[in-house]
């Protein structure tokens, strides 16, 4: 079988996926729309899932009291620097962007993807909060620029799903991504690598299943313990241990493996907020990491998709 060339030898990157989209260099920014989450309101539980931060995965996102014409031009000062004649996304990040009024998400989307600087709309949200209303403003604004939703799974397996707080079945995200994809929507998956209690094959049947549902794009997130934090209350009663540098490099190298050429690489590790991490502290060296991860592929020859098979899906115990 012929693999695919890609433009880093090794994966498909999402930067190459952009410049291949609009053909140029393209930055996500950052944007706070004031959402909540039902793990956080008491719709499915108040404490959020056990991971996650006061501020949500959007730290760094503009003030929520910010109108979004503003933050977009905030966020743009602040990468001036790196970008001179490209585009950008507006990426709604912090909490659950879709778990709101369909009135009020009309009305952020849409002062979003109409302004003139946006060449796509990102948005973040929970499977389990894409009504039908949501679905139909989704697809009315995929028609005027490209529409990504970007789903929150992080695992298949019932019992980490469960001590996480997840709060939704897996066939909640199967039913989502099916309902996503017929109205033409861009899908990217969070995964998170290194949940207490998993093992390297648990993992990997996590990244095999949401291959195999018909995503477009993959993150793939390394476990942050983070202070203030239940995950950080476990962690410091040992009950887990995380990845070393090169324990995380090695399940990447297998995930990437098995990830089929086609589906694009929007993330390979991630940052924690180094104000509150508590470990992996190595995770904090960006360059360290990213240039160590390099190196890896190209002793190893690790090529996205070179073991990928596709497998008959089921819902994992």
């Amino acid at each position: 079988m012929d693999m695919p060339q890609y433009q880093n030898g090794h994966y498909y990157s999402l930067n190459e996926y952009l410049k291949n989209t609009f053909g140029c260099k393209v930055y996500k920014l950052s944007l706070n729309g004031g959402f909540t989450c039902p793990n956080r309101d008491g719709t499915t539980d108040t404490r959020g899932c056990i991971f996650c931060s006061a501020g949500g995965s959007g730290e760094f996102s503009q003030n929520k009291n910010i109108g979004i014409s503003e933050q977009i031009g905030l966020a743009k000062e602040r990468v001036s620097k790196k970008i001179k004649n490209g585009k950008y996304i507006a990426y709604f990040q912090a909490f659950t962007n879709t778990y709101a009024p369909v009135e009020y998400l009309r009305r952020i989307f849409y002062e979003a993807i109409e302004h003139p600087d946006i060449a796509a709309l990102s948005i973040a949200t929970r499977p389990d909060c894409l009504p039908g209303d949501v679905l139909a403003l989704l697809s009315e604004l995929n028609e005027i620029k490209p529409v990504w939703v970007e789903l929150g799974l992080q695992t298949i397996h019932s019992e980490t799903a469960e001590y996480i707080r997840r709060g939704y079945e897996l066939s909640v995200y199967d039913d989502a991504v099916r309902r996503l994809k017929e109205i033409g929507i861009n899908v990217v998956v969070h995964v998170i690598l290194g949940l207490p209690g998993e093992t390297e094959e648990m993992i990997l049947e996590t990244v095999r299943y949401v291959c195999d549902s018909g995503i477009d794009g993959i993150k793939l997130q390394l476990l942050h313990v983070l202070e203030g934090t239940d995950l950080a209350v476990d962690f410091k009663k040992g009950k887990f241990d995380v990845f070393s540098m090169e324990e995380y490099i090695d399940i990447l190298c297998d995930c990437l493996e098995i990830i089929p050429g086609d589906i694009v690489i929007h993330r390979l590790t991630g940052d924690g907020d180094k104000r509150i991490l508590i470990e992996p502290k190595w995770s904090g060296n960006k360059k360290l990491v990213l240039n160590t991860m390099n190196r890896t592929f190209r002793e190893r020859n690790i090529v996205q998709g070179s073991r990928y098979s596709k497998t008959l899906k089921k819902e994992s115990d």
